[in-house]
């Protein structure tokens, strides 16, 4: 066991020219042996032995032949040593042996092997004993010191074809692999609903982009590739124009930092003869037969909506397939069959919505058209409320948008004008039956009305239809206009102006019902009876619960099992039926009310 103090000198007899042969198995000795004391190892001590360790090792291995004192050294030498070693040429090909014994394959090991032209193949050859989120590394990392690289260092050679090949092909490969056998994870049922589109999520194979994207010289030559072809045709389809006007963005970032105007689309990046190239692909043809239909095409339908919204121009140049496409699905699935909500399915409405806008865009089908329509019959009607503004928001609003409580404003807000979005986009498609259209038209909220004369821009047809609705003389705009406490004041019932807020529709709105039972609690004309009516976790948990205290403490006494019904009671678990305060005190009332004897 070598002493601490002594490890400097131990480094220096390690460096010095001067070193015997007949010395180097006991230098090397001491070094890797881990400091000790006789209590035990000593980590500070070994931090000293590991730092003179890693200063002498390029002197050490070039000394060294022997294969076992050379793998005693390798053993304890980090990643980042050992890489910049294989780069330098100090550690070659017969080292690795020696250095996977003791770890796994890296991505700067083989970019590091493969800096030497005699060890290309053998860095090549080590590709498989990566993670294939790892692979696309060897080309990333390939040069480790881009960041602090000067301008009097040498530039880093550039990547061996052969090594740049093998990388490409080690990154798609595994995307052909799954377009071949796409079946869904073992427990997706489970997910089935979330909106996520799993049918083909290729987001985990990001590395074959990265590398498309080195080497867009090559793509035509690559999407006629007899195996991996069809990988390249999906990663170009999703890939290539999100990336090109991202990448815009950047640069344009990078020249204004103030960013002030977005840049303009760039120009296409897929040449119209990739994209007739990559039309094999388009309409996903490699999920066409897989389980659980209703879930699968709706979802196929959209990613195929997602890359026209992508790659425009193949509307034009794929119509027939698209449209061919969107009718196999749509029967395939059953996607117009009556829709059905769920107690607890949270999307059912987005559900809808996506189907009518896929259609909007791809189908020419009446029929399959009209059933989106008479969808989008049947939803809810929206629920606006315009909530009572503070000063200070009034003034910030009224400098940006001085119509931010006409009713097609406040329809925007949570995102409910997306009903009449997609009816104003099924309207635009020259396939869908007139009637259809105005059938909806008849059974709009007011504010959906509004949003199409202000800002739908949809045929001249569609917006005179709405226009001619007729409105009930006695009928308002179809907003809850929420009032402050002063406004409340000089209104000859204010308690009933809340009670009408608690009565409307929208109380029944996820999106809205919390504003409602917010401006209903901190108003100072609600009453008891007021309070009762409203969910017991937004009085007890979102809001002032001290305007219940002294009901709850009135209510529970001295009655431990009142006490412990409460605690029971105040889960508030966000997927179940909510429960009214009253409820809550209700269900008190039913603990026995044995007294604490204490």
């Amino acid at each position: 066991m070598a002493n601490a103090r002594t490890y400097p000198l131990w480094r220096e007899l390690a460096m010095s020219e001067d070193l015997p042969r007949e010395a180097l198995k006991t230098v090397i000795e001491a070094l890797c042996t881990p400091a000790t004391t006789p209590n035990g190892f000593d980590s500070r001590a070994d931090r000293w032995r590991e730092g003179a360790l890693t200063a002498a090792l390029p002197a050490l291995l070039t000394r060294t032949s022997a294969k076992r004192l050379r793998g005693r050294l390798l053993m304890h030498a980090d990643e980042k040593t050992l890489a910049a070693l294989v780069a330098v040429g100090t550690v070659t090909t017969a080292d690795v042996p020696a250095v996977l014994r003791h770890r796994r394959a890296w991505a700067g090991l083989i970019s590091a092997l493969a800096r030497h032209p005699g060890q290309v193949e053998a860095a090549i050859a080590l590709l498989p004993r990566l993670s294939s989120h790892e692979v696309e590394h060897v080309v990333r990392d390939w040069d480790p010191d881009r960041f602090t690289r000067t301008e009097a260092d040498a530039p880093a050679p550039p990547v061996p074809q052969e090594l740049f090949d093998a990388v490409l092909e080690a990154c798609l490969t595994p995307i052909a692999a799954f377009l071949l056998h796409p079946e869904p994870e073992e427990g997706w049922a489970a997910v089935s609903d979330f909106p996520k589109d799993w049918s083909l999520d290729l987001a985990g194979h990001s590395g074959g982009w990265a590398m498309l994207a080195r080497c867009p010289e090559r793509w035509a030559e690559l999407t006629t590739h007899p195996t991996l072809g069809a990988a390249v045709q999906h990663l170009l389809l999703d890939q290539a124009e999100t990336q090109a006007l991202e990448d815009a963005r950047l640069r344009a970032a990078g020249a204004d930092p103030v960013g002030e105007e977005l840049p303009a689309d760039p120009a296409p990046v897929l040449s119209e003869d990739l994209l007739l190239a990559c039309l094999p692909a388009l309409c996903l043809p490699e999920l066409a037969k897989l389980p659980s239909p209703q879930v699968t095409a709706r979802r196929t339908l959209h990613h195929i909506a997602h890359r026209v919204h992508k790659n425009p121009r193949v509307a034009i140049l794929a119509a027939d397939q698209l449209h061919a496409a969107a009718d196999a699905l749509v029967a395939h699935g059953r996607l117009l069959s009556p829709p059905e909500k769920q107690d607890g399915d949270y999307d059912f409405e987005g559900r809808v919505l996506r189907l009518a806008e896929d259609l909007a865009l791809l189908s020419a089908n009446p029929g399959h058209l009209a059933g989106a329509c008479a969808q989008l019959a049947c939803l809810d009607q929206p629920a606006v409320v315009s909530p009572a503004m503070s000063r200070t928001l009034i003034r910030v609003i009224d400098n940006v948008d001085p119509h931010h409580d006409r009713p097609a404003r406040l329809l925007e807000r949570h995102s409910e004008h997306r009903r009449v979005q997609a009816l104003t986009a099924l309207a635009a498609n020259l396939h869908t039956p007139r009637a259809a259209v105005t059938d909806v038209l008849d059974g709009l909220h007011p504010a959906e009305l509004a949003w199409i004369a202000e800002r739908a821009g949809g045929p001249g047809w569609f917006l005179g239809a709405a226009a001619a609705i007729p409105v009930a003389a006695d009928e308002d705009d179809g907003v809850l206009r929420l009032v402050s406490d002063d406004e409340l004041g000089n209104h000859p019932d204010p308690a009933a102006v809340l009670q009408s807020w608690l009565d409307s529709p929208a109380a029944g709105e996820i999106l809205s019902r919390s504003e409602i039972y917010r401006a209903v609690i901190k108003s100072r004309h609600h009453t008891p009876e007021h309070l009762l009516q409203i969910p017991a976790d937004e009085i007890l948990s979102r809001n002032e619960p001290e305007i219940v205290l002294k009901t709850l403490l009135d209510r529970c006494g001295r009655s431990t099992d009142r006490w412990a019904a409460l605690a029971a009671a105040m889960t508030f678990a966000y997927d179940e039926e909510k429960m009214t305060f009253g409820e809550l005190l209700d269900s008190l009332d039913q603990a026995p009310a044995r007294a604490r004897t204490s």
